[in-house]
């Protein structure tokens, strides 16, 4: 550690605690924790950015552990970028100093946090380069992206994908990443995601504001990440054979000659690896909005803050 904050039980770090379910983003606070320990397996990584999702304060494993035992006070945000500071018992592929980016595990401590222990293979070395904040924002968007089109779509080079929030952090990397793949992409969102989506490479864009979703013409591949009624009139879309993909909820209506998939994200360090080469490359482009200091966290999880691009947490300078 570096400084010399420490009680009977060890050293202490920073971190962004919830202990009240029902108060959701209010009962968000700056507190001090013990430093993590290393698992099997683990490595601590001492935490320079870090990336959250606003909905996670309603998921199950920010309040419970694997076996369904209250863990609070937790420390939300699963993912980050940073330097390895210590290696558990048995861990292999990364070592003491190395820059790595990745997941924290649903059921522990996340990222809003000084330091933090993460099962070694959810990480995946960081190129010199890649700057820290880019990097958070990559993980959980960038794997979304990627498994939802060519895991569960199975999108090929020639075909057509319709890509729902065409804009936003998981709908921003999946149009380069089709458009790469040499797929014809047509992009939905808002108005003003028009000429964000068509920079992105987006052939088309359908504003599902003023214009009507069928409009967008049959699909080998359709991408949600909305729900709700644009996942409802979605199956339409899909022509036979082809695939209906969402992280939104389980679909209630499939298409009719083809397949519909939800699913939620998984680690893999062969893919992050394949995805930081892309963003080296100038290849991909996380949408990064806010950079805000780990004091700010709990504000930054407010409704309506950073609409455009992800926002990060800088945890070390």
């Amino acid at each position: 550690m570096p400084d010399d904050r420490r009680t009977l039980r060890g050293p202490l770090m920073q971190a962004i605690t919830v202990h009240d379910r029902e108060a959701g983003a209010d009962g968000l606070a700056l507190t001090e924790l013990p430093y993590p320990h290393a698992a099997e397996n683990d490595v601590v990584v001492r935490v320079h950015a870090a990336g959250f999702t606003r909905g996670e304060l309603d998921w199950p494993g920010t309040w419970t552990d694997r076996a369904g035992r209250d863990r609070t006070p937790s420390v939300p945000g699963h993912e980050l970028s940073g330097v390895v500071e210590e290696l558990g018992y048995g861990t292999t592929g990364l070592t003491v100093g190395q820059r790595v980016f990745g997941m924290a595990d649903w059921t522990r401590n996340g990222t809003l946090a000084e330091y933090t222990a993460v099962e070694a293979r959810n990480l995946a070395p960081l190129p010199a380069g890649v700057d820290h904040t880019v990097a958070a924002a990559l993980p959980i968007s960038g794997l979304t992206a990627w498994q939802g089109l060519f895991d569960h779509g199975r999108l090929t080079t020639g075909q057509t994908v319709v890509i729902h929030g065409a804009a936003g952090s998981v709908g921003s990397l999946a149009v380069q990443l089709a458009r790469e793949a040499g797929a014809r992409v047509v992009a939905t969102g808002r108005s003003a995601d028009r000429d964000t989506s068509l920079a992105l490479g987006a052939d088309v864009f359908l504003d599902l504001e003023s214009e009507r979703l069928e409009d967008a013409g049959e699909a080998d591949v359709v991408f949600d990440v909305i729900g709700g009624e644009v996942l409802h009139r979605s199956a339409a879309l899909v022509r036979a054979g082809g695939t209906l993909v969402t992280i939104a909820a389980p679909p209630e209506v499939r298409p009719e000659n083809g397949r519909a998939v939800f699913f939620v994200v998984e680690p893999d360090r062969a893919r992050l690896g394949e995805l930081v080469r892309r963003v080296r490359q100038g290849r991909l482009r996380p949408a990064v909005g806010e950079v805000r200091p780990l004091a700010e966290a709990p504000a930054a999880f407010a409704p309506g803050r950073g609409r455009h691009g992800r926002t990060i947490i800088r945890v070390a300078n």
